[in-house]
C-alpha cells in the first residue's frame, strides 16, 4: 500500500433504487487513477459505510480491485459496532484483494484509551495488510493523541500511516516529533491540505477529488514541491468547494457536485436525504462560482 500522494476516499455510486451501481463504481475508480491519484480508499465515511452491509462493503472492494488492477492499491475502511465484526471485515477485505486498511474506532461507543487501543490493535493484527489509523475526534468521539499513536506504532509492525483529521494542523508536527519517520502522515480534511503539507504531511485522503481530481492532484503537487505561489492561487479558487467536505452533509454535497459535473448521481441512503432548500442553494452558488472561474491547468 502506498500511503502517499492523493488518495480518494471514494463515494459509493448508487442507482435510483439505492443499490450499489458497480459498473459506475468501476468507471469512477478508473477515472481517479487515470487522473494520477495514487490509490483508493473504499467505504469510508464519504463512502457511506454506515449504511452498507458487510457483504456490500466486500463487493465494493472486489469491484475497485478489479477495476484498477495493479495500477494502484485499494484500501477498505474498517468501522463497525463491534471488534469481532471489524476483525472479520478486515480478514474478508484481505481475501478480496485489498492491499490496505483504514482503521477507525468503533461506531457509537467511545471508550477510554485502553479500550480503543485494544479495538484498533485487534483490527491491525487481524491481517498482514498495511494499516492507516484514522483519527477524527469530531466525527467519532475518540481522539488518538500523538503519544498514543506512537505507542501503537511501536507495538503494531503493520501500522504504517495515520490519517489526521482533528482539524489542528499542529498535530502533524506533534506526531512527527514522537514518531519520527516511522509513520506516513496524511491530511484527512480537504480544507487543511496546503497547511498540512507544509507541516509535513505526505498524503491526502481527499473528498472533492471525486469531482475535481486533476485540480486536487495539481494542488497537492504544487504544495509538495514548495511552489507556494501556484499552490495558494489554486487553493484560493478551490477552497469554497473543499469546505463542503467539512460539514455534516458532506456526503450529499460531494455526491451532488459529482452529479453536476457529470461524474455520478446524487443518490444517498437514508437517513441521509438528497439536498434541498438552503443547502442546495448554497451548493449551487459555490459550484457556479467555481466553474465560472475554473483555472486552466
Amino acid at each position: 500500500m502506498n500511503w502517499k500522494g492523493v488518495i480518494p476516499a471514494i463515494t459509493t455510486n448508487l442507482k435510483a433504487d439505492l443499490s450499489v451501481d458497480h459498473a459506475a463504481l468501476a468507471a469512477h475508480c478508473r477515472w481517479m487513477i487515470d487522473s494520477s491519484c495514487t490509490g483508493l480508499v473504499c467505504c469510508g465515511s464519504l463512502g457511506e459505510a454506515q449504511t452498507l452491509a458487510f457483504e456490500e462493503k466486500i463487493a465494493v472492494v472486489c469491484t475497485a480491485v478489479e477495476a484498477v488492477g495493479d495500477r494502484a492499491p485499494v484500501a477498505l475502511g474498517i468501522a463497525s459496532l463491534t471488534t469481532v465484526e471489524a476483525v472479520a471485515l478486515a480478514k474478508a477485505a484481505h481475501a478480496a484483494g485489498a492491499q490496505g486498511l483504514m482503521v477507525l474506532p468503533p461506531y457509537v461507543y467511545t471508550g477510554n484509551w485502553r479500550e480503543m487501543k485494544a479495538h484498533v490493535s485487534a483490527v491491525i493484527a487481524a491481517t498482514p495488510l498495511s494499516c492507516m489509523l484514522y483519527n477524527n475526534p469530531v466525527a467519532y468521539g475518540t481522539d488518538f493523541l500523538p503519544e498514543q499513536i506512537a505507542e501503537l506504532a511501536a507495538e503494531c509492525a503493520n501500522l504504517h500511516a495515520v490519517k489526521e483529521s482533528s482539524g489542528d494542523v499542529r498535530r502533524i508536527t506533534a506526531i512527527r516529533a514522537v514518531c519520527g519517520r516511522r509513520l506516513d502522515i496524511l491530511v484527512g480534511m480537504d480544507d487543511a491540505i496546503v497547511e498540512g503539507v507544509y507541516a509535513g504531511a505526505g498524503g491526502w485522503i481527499a473528498g472533492l477529488v471525486n469531482a475535481f481530481p486533476e485540480e486536487s492532484v495539481e494542488l497537492f503537487d504544487y504544495a509538495s514541491r514548495g511552489d507556494k505561489a501556484r499552490a495558494m492561487a489554486l487553493y484560493a479558487w478551490f477552497l469554497p468547494l473543499l469546505k463542503l467536505d467539512t460539514v455534516p452533509k458532506f456526503v450529499q454535497l460531494i455526491k451532488w457536485v459529482q452529479a453536476e459535473v457529470g461524474r455520478g448521481t446524487p443518490h444517498v441512503r437514508p437517513p441521509r436525504l438528497e439536498l434541498d432548500g438552503t443547502d442546495l442553494e448554497h451548493a449551487r452558488a459555490v459550484l457556479a462560482r467555481a466553474l465560472k472561474d475554473r483555472p486552466k491547468l
